[in-house]
């Protein structure tokens, strides 16, 4: 996997750099600032961006901004967003755009590297990444009509998709069948009018309903 790095941080972006080649990710570039990221992408075509949310000048929001017109310029492209904290504004930017080949992260899961270097690979063949306390803030909006006719489980079941997990990734974490899984997948499609016509984004329409974007 070729990946583009975003981080303007010397200290975190050389850790990064150190853990990505150690699993075999080549880091054909790596920057400090949003013009730099966009720059490299179009020099390098690569597979996966990885990028912090604040970076020079203003350390606001340069590096989400860059990640939504990558997007829009590669409709696609993987991308990572790096956070240092929950934001809400930010993670609901991302998220409204296509969703596949997205990961919202707080930066304290890099940590834990072999969840980490999942969720890349993840996002990297097109599934999303969302930092569980990313999902809880998000899940404070609060949300009406459908969504209530939910049962605690059908919510939790609806969470840990929202992480990007897959059928079998809800059932290891729930320690219920796979086919329970698919039950209360098809409850929560049910109960939030997604129809068979949308088979191929009910998954995604779901995740969006649940977090109100």
């Amino acid at each position: 996997m070729r990946v583009v790095l975003a981080e303007d941080s010397v200290l975190l972006r050389e850790g990064l750099i150190w853990v990505l080649g150690s699993a075999g990710i080549e880091v054909v570039a790596s920057v400090a600032e949003a013009d730099g990221l966009l720059r490299a992408v179009e020099e390098h075509r690569p597979e996966l961006v990885i990028t912090d949310v604040r970076m020079p000048p203003s350390h606001t929001d340069e590096g989400l901004r860059a990640a939504l017109v990558l997007r829009r310029q590669w409709p696609g492209l993987p991308i990572v967003v790096l956070s240092q904290y929950v934001e809400e504004r930010y993670a609901t930017q991302l998220l409204s755009t296509e969703t596949s080949g997205i990961g919202y992260l707080l930066k304290d899961r890099v940590a834990d590297v072999a969840e980490f270097l999942d969720a890349l690979r993840r996002v990297a063949g097109g599934g999303t990444a969302l930092d569980p306390e990313v999902v809880a803030q998000l899940l404070i909006r609060g949300r009406r009509d459908s969504m209530d006719l939910l049962t605690p489980r059908e919510h939790e079941v609806l969470a840990l998709i929202a992480e990007g997990r897959s059928n079998s990734g809800v059932a290891e974490a729930l320690v219920i069948s796979d086919g329970a899984v698919g039950k209360h997948i098809n409850n929560i499609f049910t109960k939030l009018g997604l129809s068979n016509a949308d088979k191929d984004h009910r998954r995604v329409l779901a995740v969006l309903r649940f977090l109100n974007v």
